[in-house]
């Protein structure tokens, strides 16, 4: 799976704040390292998140979840959600309204790795 890297991501989070509005600044890298790593966790050997939408999935909520940043967590968890489905090569069709439900549900806690893995596969073209 193509990745991206934590200064990749702290680019791209400073790019969506100035074009978006907001605040910059992160709060704690270990938390969005952590959720950036979450994605090639092992148990005795075995990777825990098989296919690219796993990883992805986990990616997602963690970097939304774990508020590693002081403003824009859900944008750049959905942002980063896209950004990896586009640079593996899964092409994904969806409308805005549908992105901002999806952000907003991960931050309430009503939405998991699950439903955003079922998501992703629910909108690939």
């Amino acid at each position: 799976m193509k990745m991206i890297g934590t200064e990749e991501i702290l680019i791209f989070h400073k790019k969506i704040i100035k074009q978006t509005g907001g605040l910059y600044g992160v709060r704690d890298i270990g938390l969005i390292e952590s959720a950036l790593n979450r994605a090639s966790v092992t148990f005795d050997g075995i990777e825990l998140y098989k296919s690219i939408e796993d990883k992805i999935s986990v990616i997602t909520y963690g970097l939304i979840k774990n508020h590693g940043f002081v403003d824009g967590n859900k944008r750049i968890g959905v942002s980063t959600m896209l950004l990896l489905l586009r640079i593996n090569d899964i092409q994904i069709h969806y409308t805005q309204n549908e992105l901002v439900q999806l952000g907003l549900g991960i931050a309430d806690g009503s939405l998991d790795e699950k439903e955003i893995n079922k998501w992703i596969k629910n909108h690939i073209l």
